[in-house]
């Protein structure tokens, strides 16, 4: 992004040089870049909190399907404790009846010995049914809550796989997309030209010394042929955002004709890029981004190096966030 204009003064000198048509091309142009620079930048810090977003979840889920494992081994614990005191109750509810017919079949004499114990046995009897009939009821309950955690945890489990299932397919398309420029561009690799996989993405960088001539935004001959290379590569690629970033070094350019400053350079570069691929290949022109960083995200303590042309690959995340947005 621009971050300085020029004085008025300065501007006032270059508008009596420059035809007032050219003029305002010019300063339309270059607002134009500073939207889409500011455009770009919105939407890569989108892009980062997105991913950092989905990290998070994820690993939420993660914690929440073990805290619901543990929850569900408790559950199934006391379910066999009350299955054992059911069993229990059970056999005592048994043996209580066999003593209440062996009273029934003993004498006069012993019903009436036993006629106080006999009540206080049906006392017994009524308030242990009474207990069972709870217990059987608490089991009834504690089995709906098994179920129903069951069914939770096997979704929360299916939602995890979906997501480690599509994070896992976009890495591995990432992966062979880089394995592929690579190998459509094998013959540029000691030439300027690495290709590196870093956070989700694919980076071609081409140093300048590649495509242009010293302070030129003109591509050579020999840069054209690697650029239309690395668009071929790309044209069936459909899921993707492709941004061309251009990169100066720190030496200061100051012309009173285009390019003016490190700026404008960087920005004129990228520009001539996206034009020679879209030119020679079926890219769609609206998945290309052409931006220009200036001086400031160099990558080396040589110069060289800095002064480069680097083409970001993201894949498309919208069917991730679709599932996200839908759980």
């Amino acid at each position: 992004m621009i971050k300085k204009t020029l004085p008025i003064f300065v501007l006032a000198g270059l508008i009596s040089c420059i035809p007032a048509r050219k003029y305002e091309d010019l300063k339309a142009k270059a607002e134009k870049c500073e939207k889409e620079l500011n455009e770009l930048k919105s939407g890569q810090q989108g892009l980062a909190a997105e991913n950092k977003e989905l990290t998070q979840k994820l690993k939420a889920s993660q914690r929440e399907v073990i805290s619901t494992q543990t929850e569900l081994t408790d559950i199934k614990r006391r379910f066999k404790d009350k299955e054992d005191q059911y069993d229990k109750l059970e056999n005592l509810y048994d043996a209580v009846l066999k003593r209440y017919d062996r009273l029934l079949a003993s004498t006069d004499k012993e019903n009436s010995t036993l006629s106080s114990s006999l009540e206080q046995t049906q006392l017994s009897l009524q308030q242990k049914e009474d207990r069972l009939n709870k217990l059987e009821s608490e089991l009834e309950t504690l089995r709906k809550q098994l179920e129903a955690k069951e069914k939770a945890l096997a979704e929360r489990e299916a939602r995890v796989k979906e997501l480690e299932q599509i994070i896992a397919e976009k890495d591995a398309a990432v992966n062979a997309l880089k394995e592929k420029i690579q190998t459509a561009l094998l013959a540029y690799k000691d030439k300027g030209l690495t290709v590196e996989q870093k956070n989700g993405k694919v980076y071609v960088s081409l140093e300048a010394k590649l495509l242009f001539p010293s302070g030129s935004t003109k591509v050579d001959s020999k840069g054209k042929l690697a650029i239309i290379d690395l668009a071929k590569a790309l044209e069936s690629e459909d899921e993707l955002e492709i941004v061309v970033e251009g990169h100066t070094d720190t030496d200061k350019l100051s012309s009173s004709v285009h390019p003016k400053n490190n700026w404008e350079l960087s920005v004129l570069r990228a520009t001539a890029v996206v034009e020679i691929m879209t030119a020679n290949s079926t890219i769609d022109p609206k998945i290309l981004t052409a931006a220009g960083r200036s001086e400031y995200l160099p990558v080396s303590e040589d110069k060289a190096k800095n002064r480069r042309i680097e083409v970001i690959l993201t894949p498309n995340l919208n069917k991730l966030f679709e599932i996200i947005s839908n759980n």
